[in-house]
């Protein structure tokens, strides 16, 4: 058998006869499946142990995670091989806590409460895909590493040194809040995943066959970025924001990496290396854009590929050959230095306000 406990929050306001309804549906579904457990409510906060034949507990927990009444479901166990039920008796009781002022149930209460506000706050810290593998009742730890193709994205904010220097702290949290939010977002939409934030640069990666929804999701950071520029006020910060992205193609080791206390689930190799060297080209190239053959290859025919030349990168004796896309997006308005010169002369009038 398996035994299964997880965490959500109500995804909308429902009324103790609603989740006792829910109740009375589950205790008929779980009698004809063999499932039993316990459902306890408390501060728009599910609580749930489901045990029973392990296909059976699969295919209810998949339903569940379909329902549109749950919000945030956080696998917290996922016991196998169980052989003794802790509630033989209960096709599925339900116990509304909120209504009952017992004291002996007011520490459950507090535990709800601080389990549900822990799960937003993992949620906020976990990486996606780790914390849907926790969803899925999956212990991201057990995960084994492998080998994949993967197409990596960097995306570095261009003189954040200037920007550090000239404004203030709560300014660069804000302006580096932003930066974040718009590069997240665009990554996620087009099923990309951030594996990490270093210092100002957004490290992502797409499955290997995926690169058109990698530069589609570069050129959504790039017209973003350019409409919050034009709707900033003349003396925000926000203004100067602008970003260079380079984007490979290769296998890389995927899993989790490093010590007995501090693990991250992300991905190394060298395409990792020339993603890196390429956004840094960027400058060099006054593109917003560029990306390797490889990812060239990978493209469809609705792109205008424009290939820049070869050109050897940082840590590297092999050559690579460097593409972008015709999209007056990549194309930085002047040179990177007439640029950089832009944003320190607009830091300064920021800074002597």
């Amino acid at each position: 058998m398996k035994r299964l406990t997880y965490i959500s929050s109500f995804s909308r306001s429902l009324s103790k006869r609603e989740i006792e309804a829910i109740g009375h549906i589950s205790q008929t579904n779980n009698s004809r499946e063999g499932i039993t457990g316990v459902l306890l409510s408390c501060n728009s906060i599910f609580f749930q142990i489901l045990e029973g034949d392990e296909d059976c507990i699969d295919r209810l927990y998949e339903k569940i995670l379909r329902d549109d009444r749950h919000n945030g479901i956080l696998c917290l166990k996922s016991e196998q091989n169980v052989s003794t039920r802790k509630f033989p008796d209960w096709s599925m009781e339900v116990i509304v806590l909120d209504e009952n002022n017992d004291i002996l149930l007011q520490p459950i209460k507090i535990l709800l409460q601080t389990l549900g506000e822990s799960q937003t706050i993992l949620a906020s810290y976990t990486q996606s895909g780790v914390l849907q593998a926790i969803e899925n009742g999956i212990n991201p730890l057990t995960l084994k590493p492998r080998y994949s193709e993967k197409i990596i994205l960097f995306a570095d904010i261009i003189s954040f040194s200037s920007i550090t220097e000239k404004l203030q702290v709560a300014e660069v949290v804000e302006l580096l809040n932003q930066f974040f939010t718009i590069c997240t977002n665009a990554i996620a939409s087009k099923g990309g995943e951030v594996t990490k934030f270093i210092g100002d640069c957004v490290m992502a990666y797409f499955e290997g066959d995926r690169a058109n929804e990698a530069v589609q999701a570069s050129l959504e950071i790039l017209s973003e970025l350019e409409i919050l520029r034009s709707h900033s006020p003349a003396h925000s910060p926000l203004c100067v924001l602008y970003t260079g992205i380079g984007i490979s193609k290769g296998i890389v080791l995927e899993g989790n990496i490093g010590s007995q206390t501090k693990k991250e689930y992300t991905v190394i190799g060298d395409a990792v290396n020339v993603a890196s060297r390429l956004e840094a080209i960027t400058r060099k190239l006054n593109r917003f854009l560029v990306f390797s053959a490889d990812v060239r290859l990978g493209l469809s025919d609705r792109w205008k590929p424009v290939r820049l030349g070869d050109f050897h990168t940082k840590g590297r004796d092999e050559i690579v050959e460097v593409y972008s896309i015709d999209d007056f997006l990549t194309f930085q308005k002047s040179d990177f230095r007439k640029l950089k010169q832009e944003i320190r002369q607009h830091l300064d009038l920021i800074s002597c306000q």
